[in-house]
């Protein structure tokens, strides 16, 4: 990484109250400038705000990261207002997160294919948006938020543990293709309730629906801690949070 007063801007795709925020606050802290992107244009102001107040230089660009125009329309706004990119943080949430997955002895094609095309495209898009920059200069970071799904079976989760495994295996596989070209690639594993964020929100507005799940939580702080981190450190390409044992 370049030292704090040279550093460039830093995207966090999926820019939400609990992990997004918290990754934001520490790039932020670190010397970035950060751009915030997320389908919810009507929380931005307050983003900006929130970060401003904290000595953190932000924008925010309205995008559904499943809409992989939007997502390229955004990253050009981005670089045009900021500079090249110089860390990326992919993290958006569930499109519906009260939406129950189908366990995978039902899964389908369809159902894999919305859920491979709405989580792993978007991030192999994000990352074709910088990568080539990042490789040129010779510096750059990329981060990566995954669950714990795609790591230790879940049979409940079907096509969301699918699209989980994908991910981490291509940031993963990533993470070995570049080595020795000065850009990490590096990934957040999650298993359990992030605080703070829309689904520990929703979780928590309906005692007892959702059985003891919100008994034990992880700290946003934390994780973007680890993130920071991993970013820096580059010695492991994952981190693993978890609160199911």
């Amino acid at each position: 990484m370049s030292t704090s007063s040279s550093r460039g801007p830093a995207v966090v795709v999926g820019a939400g109250p609990g992990l997004g925020m918290s990754v934001a606050r520490r790039l932020g802290r670190a010397g970035h400038t950060v751009a915030l992107v997320s389908r919810n244009a009507a929380r931005h102001p307050g983003y900006v705000a929130e970060l401003a107040a904290e000595g953190v230089r932000a924008s925010a660009h309205a995008a559904d990261a499943r809409d992989l125009g939007a997502l390229s329309a955004a990253f050009g706004a981005i670089t045009d207002r900021h500079g090249p990119v110089e860390v990326l943080y992919f993290g958006p949430g569930a499109a519906d997160p009260a939406a129950m997955p189908v366990p995978i002895t039902r899964a389908d094609v369809e159902g894999v294919r919305e859920a491979v095309e709405g989580w792993v495209y978007p991030a192999v898009a994000a990352v074709g948006e910088v990568l080539p920059g990042m490789l040129e200069r010779g510096r750059g970071g990329l981060l990566f938020a995954g669950g714990l799904s795609g790591a230790v079976p879940m049979p409940p989760l079907g096509a969301l543990a699918i699209s989980s495994a994908a991910l981490r295996g291509y940031v993963l596989t990533l993470n070995a293709g570049l080595a020795g070209t000065g850009v990490y690639a590096g990934l957040l594993t999650i298993g359990g309730l992030v605080e703070r964020g829309d689904i520990h929100r929703m979780i928590t507005s309906r005692p007892g629906t959702f059985g003891d799940l919100a008994a034990r939580t992880l700290d946003p702080d934390e994780i973007a801690e680890a993130a920071w981190g991993l970013l820096t450190k580059r010695d492991e390409p994952e981190a693993t949070f978890s609160t199911l044992g």
